[in-house]
Order: C-alpha cells, then structure tokens, then sequence
C-alpha cells in the first residue's frame, strides 16, 4: 500500500511509523503477518504508486506485479522489497495504536538497504522523490524536485 509518509520515532533501537486505515487489506496483513517493508520509490513510479493506491490487494492475486512493480523477499524477515526502490527497510511490527479513523503502525528496523543517491542524506541531484499532495490531486513530483 502506498503511505503519505513513514516518521523514525526512535533511533535506539531504530524505529518507524506509518499509518492506515484498519479496512485496508494491506492494513490487516501488517497486522496479521507482525511485520513489514516500508520501500521509498522514486517519481519513475509514480503510475506504479497510483496503481497501488487504486486497487485492494483483495481483489488481485498480485498487487505489487500488477502494478508493474518487481520484488523479492526481505533478507532479514519474511516481506516483500521492491527490487527498484532507492531505499527499503524491513520492519517487525511493535506496537500499534488508533488515532481517529486510522491505526498508527510502530516497526522495528530490522535490516535496511538504499541505493547510491543516500550517504546519510539524500542527494536530490540523484533522488528524485515522489511528492504526495492529496487525493483529489494524486501523487505528484513538484518541478525542480
């Protein structure tokens, strides 16, 4: 499932949250499985990204190779990491909480890899992000960015 945005709430032990709504099968995988991957594409997948956002993984045997998108499994858990992601990391789900009408998703950062245009911080002459600018308007990468 694609999120808005993941936050690190903890470097030690280092840790990340995402939220969703608790419908989202994706949602209730999370749940069910105890763990996760949080892969940060780039604006060459942005009709990828749409696609995600716009069909439940109920629906399809596939969401991800659907979508276009290639994968394996996690090398420390048992997740899917997208093979083209400048970034993934594996998380073990730790906690989570409700807020309104969405849970918040704690993880563990279990193992974490990213691609060249990261040595600490990203290099956006390399990485160029894919922005989120609501729903109505879709998933954009603003000019210049």
């Amino acid at each position: 499932m694609p999120v808005v945005s993941y936050a690190s709430v903890s470097d030690s032990p280092p840790m990340v949250a995402v939220s969703s709504a608790p419908s989202h099968y994706t949602c209730k995988l999370v749940v069910e499985a105890g763990c996760f991957s949080l892969c940060i594409l780039d604006r060459t997948h942005a009709g990828a990204i749409s696609r995600l956002a716009s069909v439940s993984g109920a629906k399809t045997e596939d969401k991800l190779a659907d979508a276009g998108l290639r994968y394996c499994r996690g090398g420390e858990l048992k997740v899917p990491v997208i093979e083209d992601a400048s970034a993934s990391l594996e998380c073990s789900l730790t906690a989570r909480r409700k807020f309104g009408d969405h849970l918040l998703l704690v993880g563990e950062v279990r193992a974490a890899r990213a691609n060249d245009a990261f040595d600490g911080f990203w290099d956006f002459a390399k990485y160029r992000p894919l922005l989120y600018t609501g729903w109505r308007e879709g998933l954009t990468t603003l000019p210049g960015a």
